[in-house]
């Protein structure tokens, strides 16, 4: 059976706004896909703190699709997900895009999340977005067979030590990360030295490894996991998924001395080739998890971006599966713009 295309409204207009809109304004209205951004971003970016090219990077990614969309013939604008103003149920469909404040207001995010899920069309699926947002997903695709950077769970308020884990696994060089954030948030590298432990980066209230993993633990699930060498050596390598096809992939380093390769944290990008084997890889890949949609009842991913590392034996893992507000780099490859716009005409259409 062909699995949806996507959470599906209601069709009937309620009595508020047919009283609040003609018959002509709200078809418009429903031609119209809303492209998701936070408040910083919003319009020209002047609330956000970040350096300009940062935020004109932002700026341009998302209005590619925009202009995407507006070819396909559809209305579309950036909004701000916590924009009071917008009216969800008068909207053809949401895609997340820049959303990258959640887990700073993670309540406040879930609560519109639900009520949006239930008022629109989103994409990627409501489903999807849900179990992607806490990185417990990775245990969910490890056991549909995706080689995965090997990860220990410590659940929030746990008492397990961060040496007491390291040492149950062998590991003396680690990353640790919280369940849910993004953009290397409350992310360290720890690793031992004699007797005690080094932390990159190093705390801005001055903490040691024990103090710094006790405040995460009560505030977070986390991840912990060992910190592969090739990253530091080589970079991560980002393979865009965009409606059944890898479009095109980049390469991601760190800059001197750090190991986060978030351009936020001084990383570079640029766009590379690859392998037919490492696009088989992020096809099979991609082929499991969109096997776990279905099975769950989700629509297939309309987008992703899947993050590969190399291990000590130059074995691929999958680091992360982005599927709600991943940056894609379309400014790199501008026709993959397309292929998404196309790809929400024909979902919208079935």
């Amino acid at each position: 059976m062909r699995k949806p295309a996507g959470n599906k409204k209601s069709t009937t207009m309620n009595a508020s706004m047919a009283q609040s809109c003609t018959t002509e304004g709200y078809l418009e209205a429903m031609k119209e896909v809303l492209v998701l951004t936070e408040r910083r971003y919003e319009g020209d970016g002047s609330l956000s703190n970040m350096p300009r090219e940062y935020v004109d990077n932002v700026l341009q990614e998302d209005g590619l699709v925009v202009d995407a969309l507006m070819r396909v013939g559809f209305a579309a604008k950036r909004v701000a997900w916590c924009n009071d103003g917008i009216r969800w149920d008068a909207c053809a469909a949401a895609l997340f895009r820049t959303t990258w404040d959640y887990f700073d207001r993670w309540e406040a995010f879930s609560a519109w999340l639900n009520h949006a899920s239930n008022q629109t069309t989103l994409f990627n699926d409501p489903g999807i977005l849900r179990w992607n947002l806490d990185k417990h997903y990775l245990q969910d695709l490890e056991q549909e067979g995706v080689a995965i950077v090997p990860t220990a769970y410590v659940p929030k308020h746990g008492h397990v030590p961060l040496f007491e884990v390291c040492d149950q696994r062998g590991w003396n060089d680690v990353v640790i990360k919280p369940a849910i954030a993004g953009g290397a948030f409350d992310t360290y590298r720890v690793t031992a030295q004699g007797d005690g432990q080094v932390l990159s980066p190093e705390p801005s209230n001055g903490s040691n490894s024990k103090e710094l993993w006790h405040g995460l633990v009560a505030k977070h699930d986390m991840l912990v996991q060992p910190f592969l060498q090739d990253v530091v050596a080589s970079g991560e390598v980002s393979l865009i998924w965009i409606d059944g096809q890898i479009t095109h992939a980049v390469k991601k380093r760190a800059k001197q001395g750090d190991f986060r390769v978030q351009d936020d944290h001084g990383g570079t990008v640029k766009r590379i080739d690859v392998s037919d084997e490492l696009v088989q890889l992020g096809t099979d890949i991609m082929e499991r998890c969109t096997r776990l949609c279905h099975d769950r009842g989700w629509a297939s991913p309309l987008y992703a971006r899947v993050d590969l590392m190399r291990d000590d034996n130059e074995a691929w893992q999958l680091s992360e599966l982005e599927l709600v507000e991943p940056e894609l780099w379309f400014r790199f490859c501008p026709p993959a713009a397309d292929a998404l716009a196309q790809a929400i005409q024909r979902r919208l259409q079935a």
